[in-house]
């Protein structure tokens, strides 16, 4: 592949422009909004020139809804050999494209599993999509030298390809992606009317629940309009859920024993079911989730004090699987809590404490237990 358009400057859009064009592609850019293509070009993504003829491959990026008629605008001006979307939907996109005439030879739904809160070609990386999965819906009728240029457009941004049809794409996202979005507008809105301060009692667990939660509400629309089914079923899932714990909590105030008890029993097997679902969520690198040790240190916030953090784990010899930072209430210190493997925690507890680390004893933050963290 030497050749490629991009329609749509957004965070998706220009990320994969950065990727294609650090390796050698010639990238064009195009957008409805002039001002946006010439930031992506700013950025080093490519050029707005139009190209001189068809290119290898069009990469459209316009929200789901705009889709099948940005496809079928780009077919109508001959853009290039083959043709994909990065639409989060499928199976309705596909039956747009098929009444609105569009060659279905010539294209292929795909969707890379990556993005941020904000979507705007400011925020693009063209690291975005590495190790990520990326999947790609080709129908019956999709030209194998289309479906090997979206192979190769992964393997240039360095993602990984998986292949789905779209009915079973549009159920996974629905659960792993709408849904999950939706649950975290639903908590961070109990905070809008809340008492002031309240921010002062919030740790990782919160923010960590909350943290997609500042999506663009006008592109979620959009998302969820071309697909709400999917995300229906898993919402009235959870709304049976919901409605059995909210029993369960109130029987937890009866008088009566027996009630209790079987109360506390439901929710414990919520938990429970929760565990094993937790379980089936892959952790880095694909792999199984992992609990690791953690080793906290504080720091002052400096500049490169964390990076010497790292660096002085490093000359110990210990691995970081991950880390994560705590901004202490009403003081300058941070917490950085560094996850490693148990048997390699209490060396490089020990290493850091010889470097002059002081370690987080007087100043762990409430409710935030320090000895073990997912991966």
């Amino acid at each position: 592949m030497r050749t490629v358009i991009v329609v749509g400057t957004g965070l998706i859009g220009t990320s994969a422009a950065l990727a294609l064009a650090a390796r050698g592609v010639e990238v064009y850019l195009e957008d409805h909004d002039p001002a946006a293509a010439r930031t992506a070009v700013a950025l080093g993504a490519g050029t707005d020139d139009p190209p001189d003829g068809p290119v290898d491959l069009a990469i459209i990026t316009a929200p789901p809804a705009h889709v099948a008629a940005a496809v079928a605008d780009a077919q109508r001006r001959g853009l290039a050999r083959g043709y994909l979307d990065v639409a989060s939907v499928k199976a309705g996109l596909f039956r747009d494209l098929e009444t609105l005439g569009c060659d279905l030879t010539s294209y292929i739904g795909t969707h890379p599993m990556s993005g941020r809160e904000r979507s705007r070609s400011l925020v693009a990386n063209a690291d975005l999509f590495e190790g990520r999965p990326w999947v790609l819906t080709p129908s019956p009728v999709t030209e194998t030298e289309v479906l090997n240029l979206a192979l190769e457009l992964v393997a240039l941004c360095r993602a990984v390809p998986v292949i789905m049809d779209p009915e079973s794409h549009d159920r996974a996202v629905a659960l792993v992606l709408h849904t999950p979005r939706l649950v975290s507008s639903m908590v961070a809105a109990r905070f809008q009317d809340t008492e002031d301060r309240i921010e002062l009692l919030c740790g990782h667990g919160i923010r960590d629940v909350t943290r997609i939660a500042a999506s663009q509400p006008g592109m979620w629309i959009d998302i969820l309009s071309a697909s709400p089914g999917p995300v229906v079923d898993v919402l009235a899932d959870i709304a049976a859920d919901l409605t059995d714990t909210i029993a369960a909590l109130r029987a937890l105030q009866s008088a009566d024993d027996a009630k209790r008890r079987d109360a506390a029993s439901g929710i414990e097997d919520l938990f429970r079911r929760g565990n094993a679902g937790r379980a089936k969520v892959t952790g880095k690198h694909g792999s199984t989730p992992k609990t690791y040790d953690i080793v906290a240190v504080l720091i002052d916030g400096q500049p490169g004090e964390l990076a010497r953090v790292v660096a002085d784990a490093g000359r110990a010899g210990v691995n970081i699987e991950d880390i994560r930072i705590e901004h202490l209430t009403g003081q300058q210190a941070r917490l950085v809590q560094l996850m490693v493997e148990a048997a390699a925690a209490p060396r490089l507890s020990e290493a850091l404490r010889k470097r002059g680390w002081p370690g987080p004893e007087a100043s762990v933050p409430h409710g935030e237990g320090l000895e073990k963290g997912p991966v």
